[in-house]
């Protein structure tokens, strides 16, 4: 039990959560969308979980560590936090920023304007993020004396 825990980080019954969790999980989602193949539902889950593991976590992990060391102390989470919001956005709306939903088909009309309120939250984000850190930086200059 001990190389379990020393391996996976938590105990064996959490473990046990964690897969009746996705298996309850995959259940719902088949009843939900009433799926002919389910082999072709998990075939996507696993390219899914493949390209974030193999692609996607070391190119952003990559640029979180530039960023470490281009800052010092917690002044990343500055930045980590407001262009992780807005990629967050990105993912969610990429078919509605790119032009390319299909959605004036369902709708009879052409969605606009998703990459110009994209930029201008991405821009609201980092803004706030730089007037907080610049309040939090002159507020503790003026506790010091």
């Amino acid at each position: 039990m001990s190389a379990l825990r020393r391996h996976y980080g938590a105990t064996p019954l959490h473990l046990l959560a964690h897969v009746a969790l996705f298996a309850a999980t995959a259940f719902v989602v088949l009843q939900v969308v009433d799926i002919g193949e389910p082999l072709n539902v998990l075939l996507w889950f696993v390219g899914a979980i493949l390209l974030h593991d193999l692609a996607l976590l070391p190119f952003y992990s990559v640029l979180d560590r530039a960023g470490q060391l281009a800052t010092r102390g917690p002044a990343v989470n500055y930045v980590r936090v407001p262009l992780a919001l807005s990629a967050l956005m990105l993912v969610v709306f990429f078919p509605l920023i790119c032009d390319r939903s299909g959605l004036a088909r369902v709708a009879g009309e052409e969605p606009s304007g998703y990459l110009g309120r994209w930029l201008l939250a991405t821009a609201l984000l980092c803004a706030g993020s730089l007037a907080i850190f610049a309040a939090r930086r002159v507020g503790g200059r003026a506790a010091r004396g």
